[in-house]
């Protein structure tokens, strides 16, 4: 029954959309990682307060995000009040991932700033039978409605994070289920070379089990379907050192992927820090993956800060540990990766406020609380930013060093 309810959500989603589009390509295109992941104390979910805060235990005091959202435009039944007070006394609201609104909001966003489109993670470990696997499927069912309506591509990213090698064939079912139900035939499907894209995220680093067996297996069983496959790996793959596993095979399970995509958040912390990775590390990937005609997907991010989810670990992190420098960390990460040989990039990510990685509107008016200031740009410099790098990719602008102007 939940099969068939959901292949005819997908079905309404395509009827509803008045101009399909087919999403052929990767290239120059700039997508951005969609988490999904908060839910809010009153929402459609009943799981409370999750990606904000310890559930029940959520206060101001003990909570585990370092961006502030702007909520300037979420009307009240998109808001869920939280246990934060501006200085004035008022009560401030918070976000939920599950409210269709909220994401229908997010997804115009991207296409008023010119994303193309957004990978939605998927995180392997909560899927089966359980509320967080309900609302799961809520925040994907609602992605894909919204992708449609704005004509933005959509891709489902498997997060392997935290799933035993034993288990890895729940995410192959899991992927035959939504192809069954039609998730491919959607008009915002992104397609690569001819095939419907998939992601599969979390092979080859070094701080979990290698399963090169496992993700062999996975990765022929995903490809089974007719889909093409982007793997998420680490930074240094290809020379086997820092974050990956230093095995030869690895090459050999990577050659199976169709998009290459080496994570890089944490990598660089400067300008300068960004063009001597790409000059020392993506050049020579790309000339790899040009040589194994894959595509290269390198990932870029505006900033990073997770104080309070480290608080919440029982460690210590600095605020602001990667600052944004008005956006000319994130520029220089785009302008390098184009000069590498770059044909699209990955921002990451477009809501993750808890790693202080987000690009959508952030900032504004804050609450009493040990928030990141972004007060020196516009709640929503960050997606125009990204909207430039698009821009960048494409030749519409040049990829000076200097941030373009708005």
């Amino acid at each position: 029954m939940k099969a068939l309810a959901y292949a005819l959500c997908l079905a309404l989603a395509a009827f509803a959309q008045a101009e399909p589009a087919l999403h052929h390509t990767l290239a120059g295109k700039v997508v951005t990682g969609y988490q999904g992941w908060f839910r809010a104390e009153g929402d459609a979910s009943g799981l409370g307060w999750v990606h904000f805060g310890r559930g029940k235990l959520f206060t101001d005091k003990d909570y585990s995000f370092d961006l502030w959202p702007d909520l300037s435009e979420f009307p009240p039944e998109e808001r869920y009040p939280s246990p934060f007070r501006f200085a004035d006394g008022r009560t401030a609201d918070l976000f939920s991932s599950v409210h269709p609104g909220t994401v229908r909001r997010h997804f115009r966003w991207m296409k008023d700033y010119g994303i193309d489109g957004a990978m939605l993670q998927r995180f392997a470990v909560g899927l089966g039978k359980s509320r967080s696997a309900d609302s799961m499927e809520t925040v994907l069912r609602h992605c894909t409605a919204a992708a449609n309506a704005e004509g933005r591509a959509l891709t489902v990213m498997y997060d392997l994070s935290g799933l035993p090698p034993e288990k890895f064939r729940t995410v192959s079912e899991d992927w035959r289920r939504l192809v069954s139900a039609g998730q491919t035939k959607q008009p915002c499907a992104q397609f690569h070379q001819g095939k419907p894209l998939v992601a599969l995220w979390g092979l080859g680093f070094k701080d979990r089990p290698p399963a090169l067996k496992e993700w062999t297996a996975l990765l022929a069983d995903i490809k089974s379907t007719g889909a093409a496959v982007m793997i998420g790996i680490p930074t240094f793959w290809r020379e086997q050192k820092n974050d990956s596993i230093p095995d030869p095979a690895l090459h050999e399970v990577i050659r199976s992927a169709d998009v290459i995509s080496p994570w890089a958040v944490g990598r660089s912390e400067n300008p300068k820090g960004a063009a001597t990775l790409a000059k020392e590390v993506w050049t020579a990937d790309i000339v790899w993956c040009r040589a194994k005609q894959k595509t290269y997907l390198p990932v870029v991010f505006p900033g990073f800060s997770w104080s309070n989810l480290s608080a919440l670990r029982g460690q210590r992190a600095p605020k602001n540990a990667i600052p944004r420098l008005g956006g000319r960390f994130l520029w220089s990460q785009a302008v390098a990766a184009r000069e590498a040989g770059a044909k699209s990039v990955y921002v990451a990510m477009f809501d993750e406020v808890d790693e202080g990685t987000a690009i959508m509107k952030c900032g504004g008016p804050r609450p009493v609380g040990n928030f990141v200031d972004l007060s020196d740009v516009p709640t929503d410099h960050y997606l125009w930013l990204s909207g430039q790098i698009g821009r960048m990719l494409r030749g519409s602008i040049s990829p000076a060093p200097d941030l373009p102007k708005r």
